[in-house]
């Protein structure tokens, strides 16, 4: 797949986290180049405000898991998709945190103690990605992907509102089962350990052609068909999208609607817009809703690169 230089250009005139993404990911740059731009995500940019912003304490603002999307978890999941760098001092004090706080006896994460004894699995996903991004060696993150695996559901899928007090779903989420997948990828780069479960996982997302009904074919969702940065806990096509090319998956036909959706959304000048933006509250916005949007632009180019190269 050819790049238009002056998309990439574009590209490479944004943040720190941008930069380094596309060094990778469209530029295939050597190693340190990547690095020596990563470590800027630290230094300067959205990244170095989000570390400014941290209290003496590890938190953010006041809540563990409150409000959205300012709180410590909201704000340590992002900092994950800037690529803030493994054991970065200030990084590793929060994830020791979210932890502290919120570590259930089933193995699980569960902030809400008062009012539910069981961990929630949509949150347990995220720490997971967190934690294991950062390189958290701790035995709580072993218990904590067990935990994670334990609660996939007969369909493949993952669900919050699988559990007791919680709904008692019969059938996986999007949300939910994006949140896992990407949390138990990020445990198998960290302890190099693997299983079945993301395969099922993946199959349960491919059943459903990634954003469709699996009885009708319809639509499942508008939602899931506009891109958004950052998704937060939410599902859409272009971030399904990239956790297959992440997670190095191989070409599926399955996956052909998806794709067909990005190439459509593209721009007559190359480019990809902000289509989407969850409310709540922020220290900041990145991009505006409407406007050419770095991020989707960067994550569907590097899809559909994956895309072709796995064609050849």
């Amino acid at each position: 797949m050819r790049i238009a230089d002056a998309v990439v250009d574009w590209l490479l005139g944004g943040d720190p986290s941008i930069r380094w993404q596309v060094l990778r990911d469209l530029r295939d740059a050597a190693e340190r180049t990547v690095e020596r731009e990563r470590k800027r995500v630290a230094e300067t940019g959205w990244g170095a405000r989000l570390l400014g912003m941290q209290r003496p304490d590890g938190r953010w603002t006041r809540g563990i898991y409150t409000p959205k999307w300012t709180s410590t978890t909201y704000t340590m999941v992002l900092l994950r998709s800037l690529g803030l760098p493994p054991r970065h001092p200030r990084a590793m004090r929060a994830c020791r945190l979210l932890l502290d706080e919120g570590c259930w006896t089933d193995g699980g994460i569960n902030y809400w103690r008062r009012s539910h004894q069981r961990s929630e699995t949509c949150v347990s996903g995220m720490i997971l990605a967190v934690a294991c991004w950062f390189g958290l060696d701790d035995p709580r993150v072993d218990r904590l992907a067990g935990h994670v695996m334990e609660q996939q559901m007969p369909d493949g899928g993952w669900n919050c509102r699988a559990m007791p007090g919680y709904g008692h779903a019969t059938h996986g989420s999007f949300h939910t089962t994006i949140s896992c997948l990407e949390g138990l990828m990020e445990y198998e780069r960290f302890r190099g350990a693997s299983g079945t479960c993301a395969a099922r996982g993946r199959e349960f997302l491919l059943v459903h052609r990634l954003f469709r009904s699996h009885r009708t074919g319809k639509v499942a969702k508008p939602e899931f068909t506009r891109f958004s940065f950052p998704p937060r806990w939410h599902y859409d096509v272009l971030r399904g999208l990239d956790y297959f090319r992440e997670c190095g998956a191989g070409r599926d036909p399955r996956l052909e609607d998806a794709i067909a959706l990005v190439r459509r959304r593209q721009t007559p000048d190359g480019r990809w817009l902000l289509q989407n933006r969850y409310p709540g509250e922020t220290f900041f916005e990145m991009e505006e809703p409407g406007e050419p949007s770095r991020w989707n632009t960067l994550r569907a180019l590097r899809v559909l690169r994956w895309w072709a190269s796995d064609m050849r």
